[in-house]
């Protein structure tokens, strides 16, 4: 049953590529002016705060799972996410949102290079259990 704590966590680490990969997108639409800085604003705003939630969750099924290799490597990205949940620094602001596309482009690419990385790990940890329950 350990496979079902993977598999979970996969669906999970999918969640979260798709929220962020719809970020890049409303972020680069904004980039080449197809959408005006308001509604790019709103919609990465509106999957902000559950890109923040899905990612505490997946900390915490890799916590109660026991799996704190995983765990531990959660933890640099749900502390980014909290702090700047705390700072009030998560939304993006329309105002600014030209002088900081740049930034936020890279931030975002970085934490989906990071998410792309542990869903590998995840993928090869759950067809693991799944062939070492097989046996």
């Amino acid at each position: 049953m350990v496979w079902l704590a993977w598999l979970l966590s996969f669906f999970l680490l999918i969640a979260l590529l798709a929220l962020l990969v719809y970020q890049l997108m409303c972020l680069a639409d904004l980039e080449f002016d197809y959408i005006n800085p308001y509604d790019s604003a709103a919609r990465i705003n509106s999957v902000v705060l559950p890109e923040f939630i899905a990612q505490a969750v997946l900390a915490i099924l890799f916590l109660l799972s026991g799996h704190w290799v995983m765990f531990l490597l959660n933890i640099p990205c749900l502390y980014y996410n909290v702090r700047l949940y705390i700072r009030k620094q998560h939304l993006v602001d329309v105002t600014e949102i030209f002088n900081l596309l740049n930034w936020e482009k890279k931030q975002r690419l970085v934490k989906l290079v990071y998410l792309v990385l542990v869903l590998f790990l995840t993928l090869f940890w759950l067809i693991y259990s799944v062939l070492e329950d097989d046996e």
